[in-house]
């Protein structure tokens, strides 16, 4: 993500907690003179120095990684995050399986974390959310990779996606795209690949939801992804 490039464009949404995909370890980000996030907690997950998955904690907020932690599950973090409303939250930038048809048989890392940490899941009020690269278009019958097995499988523990619950849609068929791969046009390839799932009682109570738009970020060249912005 060249995190350094888009500091002031994360900032000016004024987040509580961020969860960041493709971004460096915060002592290179710092090398990179990247000085505004020194006075947040972070919690970070790679092999790659320069690319990783980090959760930043702002204002009153702090962020602390849970046991146990399966760093082989590329990449998903549980953490707990405390402050003025005190929840777990599993970040997710899912590398997902390939080679063909060698999927048909491979669950992927997001859904083996989902079995792996459901007693964390299950321990409090809990949000999943970041990059899946998965969407319900993709499935194909008797995957085990499949994007609505997880979704189906957090339904099952009480947690919906915040944009489905929104905007009323079927997975499959969202009308707002969250990557705009390749050429970044607006006008395609786009896909719909970020989530945020919550407690259906915090969805009701929700402030707002929102997407970040084609020209704040990846018109200006920023990303090929746009945030997912909610308040609870």
């Amino acid at each position: 993500m060249a995190l350094h490039r888009k500091v002031e464009a994360l900032l000016s949404q004024k987040p509580d907690i961020a969860v960041v995909s493709e971004c460096a370890r915060p002592d290179i980000l710092a090398e990179r003179g990247v000085t505004d996030l020194e006075a947040c907690s972070v919690l970070w997950m790679g092999e790659n120095p320069h690319k990783g998955l980090g959760i930043f904690a702002f204002n009153d907020f702090t962020v602390s990684r849970v046991e146990p932690f399966y760093p082989t599950l590329r990449f998903v973090l549980p953490a707990r995050i405390e402050g003025p409303r005190t929840f777990n939250l599993l970040a997710v930038w899912a590398q997902n399986a390939s080679a063909g048809i060698t999927r048909k048989h491979q669950s992927g890392p997001l859904r083996r974390a989902l079995t792996k940490y459901k007693t964390f899941i299950d321990s409090g009020p809990t949000v999943i959310g970041g990059d899946w690269n998965s969407n319900a278009i993709w499935d194909k019958p008797g995957w085990r990779i499949n994007h609505m097995s997880k979704v189906n499988l957090l339904e099952g523990m009480g947690l919906y996606s915040a944009y489905h619950a929104f905007h009323e849609e079927e997975h499959g068929r969202e009308t707002i795209p969250t990557h705009y791969w390749r050429d970044r046009r607006i006008d395609g390839p786009t896909y719909h690949i970020d989530y945020v799932f919550a407690p259906l009682p915090w969805l009701r109570n929700t402030r707002e939801f929102e997407i970040g738009t084609f020209d704040d970020w990846i018109g200006n060249g920023l990303s090929d992804h746009v945030p997912l912005i909610i308040d609870f």
